[in-house]
C-alpha cells in the first residue's frame, strides 16, 4: 500500500485526479454508509442553499472526494518545489502580511474542502506552522502523513492535551498554527465542544479554535485551496475572519461554523461531504432538535 500510495504521488496532477474520480465512484457503489451519509449531507446543503440541481452536485461530489484521497499521495510525498508550483493563484495573502507587520501569529484555519492538504502545504513553505492533526486510521499512512507535513521547519501536535499546550506555546512564542474548524470532536479525549448551527442542522462543534484565538490575540485566517478543471492546479483563498470571536462558547463555535459556510459556498462540490459531520460523539450530550 506504501509503495501504490507514492506512485500515485509521482502521478501528473491531471492523471492523478482522473484516477482519484474513478475511485470516488468505487468508492460510492461499495459503501451503503458512505452514499448515505454523503447524499444525506448534499441534499442538506442544497435545501439551506435552495439549490434546483441536486443531482449535479451530488455527481460532482462523488467525483471530488475521490480526487481528494488521491491528492493527498501528492501533497504528502512530492517535493516541495513540485507543490508550490501547483498553487496557480493566492488570493488574500496581504492578511498574512498585515498579521506579521503587526507582529501578531496566525491561526490558520482550514475545512475540509478542497485540497486542504495542499493548502497546508503552500502556507507551511513560506513560514513555520505547528499542525494540529488526529491520526489516520489506516496505521501504515501516519509516518506517512507525519513526515510529508514537516517539510520546511514545520510541526505536528497531536489532538489532545499535549497538542494543545504545544499550540498555546507556539503562539504565545509569535508563531503560528493550523487548524481543521469541522472536526467533530471527542469528549472522550479531552476534545470539548457545542452543538450549533451549520447549514440549518445541529453539528458538534469545537469551541478550542475561539478559545485559543482569544485567549493569544492572534490573527485568525481561514483558508483553502480551490481545485481548478482539469488538473491545472489549485487556487488557494484566505479570508479573515469578519469579527472577533464572543466570549460566548455558544456564538462563538456559531461564529466558527459561518466562516465555514462562507468558503463552502465558494466551492460547494468540493466539501467532504462524505464525513459525518452531524454525528454525536461518545460522551457529548444530546443534540437539539434540528
Amino acid at each position: 500500500m506504501t509503495w501504490l500510495f507514492q506512485l500515485f504521488g509521482r502521478l501528473p496532477l491531471r492523471l492523478n485526479q482522473v484516477v482519484g474520480a474513478v475511485l470516488g465512484r468505487l468508492a460510492w457503489l461499495a459503501s451503503a454508509r458512505h452514499r448515505n451519509i454523503t447524499r444525506a449531507n448534499v441534499g442538506n446543503y442544497a435545501r439551506h442553499a435552495k439549490l434546483d440541481d441536486l443531482a449535479s452536485l451530488l455527481n460532482q461530489s462523488i467525483v471530488e472526494q475521490g480526487k481528494g484521497m488521491t491528492e493527498l499521495a501528492i501533497a504528502w510525498t512530492a517535493p516541495v518545489e513540485r507543490l508550490y508550483s501547483l498553487v496557480t493563484a493566492c488570493t488574500g495573502w496581504e492578511h498574512v502580511e498585515a498579521a506579521k507587520a503587526g507582529q501578531r501569529p496566525i491561526i490558520f484555519v482550514t475545512p475540509h474542502l478542497g485540497c486542504y492538504d495542499i493548502a497546508g502545504r503552500y502556507v507551511g513553505g513560506r513560514m513555520p506552522v505547528t499542525v494540529l492533526y488526529r491520526s489516520p486510521k489506516q496505521a501504515w499512512l501516519e509516518p506517512i502523513m507525519q513526515s510529508g507535513r514537516v517539510r520546511s521547519g514545520g510541526s505536528t501536535a497531536a489532538a489532545d492535551a499535549s497538542g494543545v499546550r504545544a499550540l498555546l506555546k507556539t503562539l504565545k512564542a509569535g508563531g503560528n498554527i493550523l487548524i481543521l474548524p469541522d472536526q467533530v470532536p471527542a469528549p472522550e479525549q479531552g476534545g470539548d465542544g457545542v452543538w450549533t448551527d451549520f447549514f440549518g442542522r445541529p453539528a458538534y462543534t469545537m469551541t478550542l479554535l475561539p478559545r485559543i484565538a482569544l485567549s493569544t490575540g492572534a490573527a485568525v485566517l481561514f483558508f483553502f485551496a480551490e481545485r481548478l478543471p482539469k488538473g491545472a492546479g489549485y487556487h488557494v483563498h484566505i479570508e479573515p475572519t469578519t469579527e472577533t470571536f464572543a466570549r460566548d462558547k455558544l456564538i462563538a463555535a456559531r461564529q466558527t461554523n459561518a466562516m465555514v459556510e462562507k468558503l463552502v459556498a465558494m466551492a460547494p462540490a468540493q466539501y467532504l461531504w462524505g464525513y459525518n459531520r452531524y454525528k454525536p460523539p461518545a460522551g457529548a450530550p444530546p443534540a437539539p432538535d434540528s
